[in-house]
């Protein structure tokens, strides 16, 4: 994959989703996945070498033609998985003024050890405000749980998180 490109399970961003966070927002599908999640819904994003490639440029272009959104969840696949790209799509969500919820299989606590590692892991922080974390586990699916598929996964503040040290779930999605 070239430099400024990102890897997408669609060509598309979606518009005007209820279940992919809070509020009206726009969803951004990535492509490649390496946890392969018994029962996930959507298996289609797993192959890192499917989907379409698009650059980020385009990407911020669409972003900024975007109507009556509250914000923009990255979802996939795993985001995180192309950090580098969560990074800056993230960094310009919020410079459009709305608000980032990233989807990924990797814990909170996963995430910070890959930053110390890898400081593009820390900056994509910074710009999200609301991570669900945590694999789908298949003997925890639940349909009580809201904007998750498993009760094991968390739903994090995340700058409230990395003020505090410590894991600050979003008490009013139980």
């Amino acid at each position: 994959m070239k430099k400024g490109y990102v890897r997408l399970a669609y060509d598309e961003i979606q518009s005007d989703s209820i279940v992919d966070g809070e509020g009206i927002r726009s969803v951004i599908w990535f492509q490649g996945c390496s946890h392969n999640c018994l029962g996930c819904h959507n298996p289609e994003t797993h192959d890192f070498n499917a989907g379409v490639e698009k650059s980020i440029e385009e990407l911020k272009q669409e972003i900024k033609e975007l109507e009556f959104q509250k914000g923009v969840t990255f979802s996939g696949g795993d985001p995180m998985m192309q950090i580098e790209a969560l990074e800056e799509l993230a960094a310009y969500v919020q410079e459009c003024g709305m608000n980032v919820w990233c989807y990924t299989g990797f814990t909170f606590e996963e995430i910070l050890e890959l930053a110390k590692k890898n400081e593009h892991y820390m900056n994509a922080l910074k710009y999200i405000d609301v991570i669900v974390d945590g694999k789908f586990v298949m003997d925890l699916k639940s349909f009580d749980v809201q904007f998750r598929g498993s009760s094991n996964q968390r739903i994090i503040n995340v700058k409230k998180s990395l003020e505090t040290g410590k894991v600050v779930k979003i008490a009013k999605y139980k």
